[in-house]
């Protein structure tokens, strides 16, 4: 059913998927979605190359196409040149997912393919999709969406020490606009998880009475749209403020030069907190001190100076998960000087050696 809301999918559709079927978009809507709608689903194996890519969704004729922000991001990054001679004509719809998904791209999309790309949101919890821009409905862009029918999304006040309020046995619920809280759905739908391996504590401590807490935080607006705010942990407090990554991170990405971007927060002795940026450059164009000062200027101007970076680091490549998620966590371990290493997938907290990040 989520496939059928959130993805539009039509008897007579060639979709595909490009997730990895080892990443849970991959099972649910690279496999599971197009067996049981009984439709034409496109598989390829290597690795993203815009020309090869290109070349599927148009010989191919791929009407309903399902990716990540990362590889839209590298397919602009391709410029429009590797477009040319394509017919994209058979496109009718496209959607993304695993990070937040920043307007520029949700335009560029339209530029392109004739379609604007359409937000959604879920997690490996939750199985499905919970939160999208559906298909006939307004998009937008920047915002993850409203609920899917039967999806009951709500946020939750956090208290001082950031566990979610309880007041007379009933968790605290925000209801003005605009305000940021935690993402919850209420529990109870049919592919919600059932446990973590090995981790009861964990589960538990993922719920407040009825509501399951996805570790996000949102804000809804008037219209009952979600927009992204970021991870509990990785959100910014600087001097008060509470500063969004995305936030950031979409405005850096605006600058003609700047190809993705990652920011954290960086320790100060006065404020908590600055707000770092991390950038990865567009081929061909060189770091210097100029350009690491206008990339500052830029952001300032869109953003406050309460808001903007406050430091910027050139990097060649930002680390980032398997399915495309920056990970900030490694950025902050650099950036104070501990190891960098990750976990080994798929270890529990109890085996990973001392000092990993």
């Amino acid at each position: 059913m989520s496939a059928l809301y959130a993805l539009d999918l039509h008897a007579d559709d060639v979709f595909w998927c490009t997730a990895d079927p080892g990443w849970v978009t991959g099972m649910s809507y690279g496999v599971f979605a197009p067996l049981v709608h009984g439709i034409t689903a496109i598989v390829d194996e290597g690795e993203i190359s815009a020309e090869r890519w290109y070349r599927i969704l148009a010989e191919q004729k791929v009407s309903v196409w399902y990716t990540t922000p990362t590889e839209l991001r590298m397919l602009m990054m391709a410029g429009a040149d590797v477009t040319a001679g394509h017919d994209f004509s058979a496109l009718r719809f496209v959607a993304s997912v695993g990070e937040p998904l920043e307007p520029e791209l949700v335009l560029w999309g339209q530029e392109v393919f004739g379609q604007p790309v359409h937000d959604n949101w879920w997690q490996t919890e939750t199985g499905a999709i919970m939160i999208a821009n559906l298909a006939g409905v307004p998009i937008k862009p920047g915002s993850m969406g409203l609920p899917l029918p039967g999806v009951e999304a709500a946020l939750v006040a956090r208290g001082d020490a950031g566990a979610p309020l309880v007041r007379d046995g009933e968790t605290v619920l925000i209801s003005e606009p605009d305000t940021v809280g935690e993402l919850a759905l209420r529990s109870g739908w049919p592919s919600m998880f059932r446990g973590y391996v090995h981790d009861e504590k964990r589960y538990a401590a993922c719920f407040s009475g009825e509501w399951y807490l996805t570790g996000d935080l949102a804000k809804r607006d008037t219209d009952g749209y979600y927009w992204f705010v970021g991870r509990v942990d990785d959100v910014i407090i600087s001097s008060g403020h509470l500063i969004s990554p995305f936030e950031v991170e979409s405005s850096l990405a605006e600058h003609s030069a700047v190809a993705d971007a990652a920011v954290i927060g960086a320790p100060d002795p006065v404020a908590g907190e600055v707000v770092k940026a991390y950038v990865q450059l567009r081929d061909g164009v060189t770091p210097i001190a100029a350009l690491r000062q206008d990339i500052l200027d830029f952001a300032d101007t869109r953003l406050g100076a309460a808001v903007a970076p406050e430091a910027l680091e050139f990097i060649d490549d930002l680390p980032k998960s398997q399915n495309g998620k920056i990970l900030r966590r490694v950025l902050k371990s650099r950036d104070l000087g501990l190891p960098m290493g990750t976990p080994p997938r798929w270890t529990r907290a109890a085996e990973v050696p001392p000092g990993s990040a």
